[in-house]
């Protein structure tokens, strides 16, 4: 199987119609916005403000850009590579009738092709990662305004004495992973304040993305029962939510909520 086969499987099985990506729950993305809108300028009225520009940067289908449309009167871009995703996006978002205030784009997030300045909050959830957590953090403070706000979850370790078998497996799977306060140093030495940190709960990585996350490897294992390749590849994701069944207090998604400084 080459790259592309395989990208092809990766996406088959993380299928758009999925209720959501990666782990996370509506309260959560709620409570981390209260504690970014709230550090804005104008505080408790920013979410009623149609002048709110944020920025959702490796969106998916779209769960937290939508939940983000219903707490907010904000104007979202949301920005994913891939384009079936992005089209899941606008189908909620037509169906909720938040359509006309959420406009995606199809690009590499390194490379988003927007200005400097431009947005009072910017959303990331599980996404971050793929430029490098810094990497990340230092693109969007120059897409941030001036004191603008971020939050973003990051696949974190929650204690020091992770047993051996869940820390080897990460080491191949993200291998940079690191503990809260570590990322915490990290955010303000990319010149943010912090304002909020907690962990999410396990029942994000459940209700939402690895129960319906099972019954499509289930589906996955049927037809492709004579393809070894591909069989190994819908094991490993099946690897993936048996280390979290087994070592959910060792590690998890963290918000990190944080404010441009200057």
């Amino acid at each position: 199987m080459n790259e592309q086969e395989l990208m092809g499987l990766i996406y088959e099985i993380f299928d758009p119609s999925m209720p959501r990506l990666g782990p996370g729950d509506r309260d959560s993305t709620k409570k981390a916005l209260g504690a970014a809108l709230a550090a804005l300028p104008d505080g408790v009225h920013a979410a009623a403000s149609t002048k709110l520009r944020i920025l959702d940067v490796g969106c998916g289908n779209g769960a937290q850009t939508l939940r983000l449309a219903g707490l907010t009167k904000a104007s979202i871009v949301a920005v994913d590579n891939h384009q079936p995703y992005l089209d899941e996006l606008q189908r909620r978002a037509e169906h909720e009738g938040v359509a006309h205030r959420v406009r995606t784009r199809c690009v590499d997030m390194a490379d988003m092709g927007l200005d400097e300045k431009s947005f009072e909050v910017i959303w990331s959830e599980g996404a971050l990662y793929r430029m490098g957590f810094r990497e990340g953090l230092e693109v969007c403070h120059r897409l941030l305004v001036p004191r603008g706000v971020m939050a973003v979850t990051e696949l974190t370790w929650l204690r020091p004495d992770v047993p051996a078998e869940c820390r080897d497996f990460f080491a191949s799977e993200y291998p940079v992973m690191t503990d809260t306060d570590t990322n915490v140093a990290t955010i303000k030495g990319c010149k943010y304040e912090m304002l909020s940190v907690f962990t999410l709960p396990s029942d994000a990585w459940i209700s939402d993305f690895y129960a319906p996350l099972e019954r499509r490897l289930s589906a996955m294992r049927e037809k492709y029962a004579s393809d070894p390749e591909r069989l190994a590849v819908v094991d490993s994701c099946q690897k993936e939510i048996d280390m979290y069944g087994k070592y959910s207090d060792a590690y998890g998604y963290v918000f990190y909520v944080m404010r441009r400084r200057g």
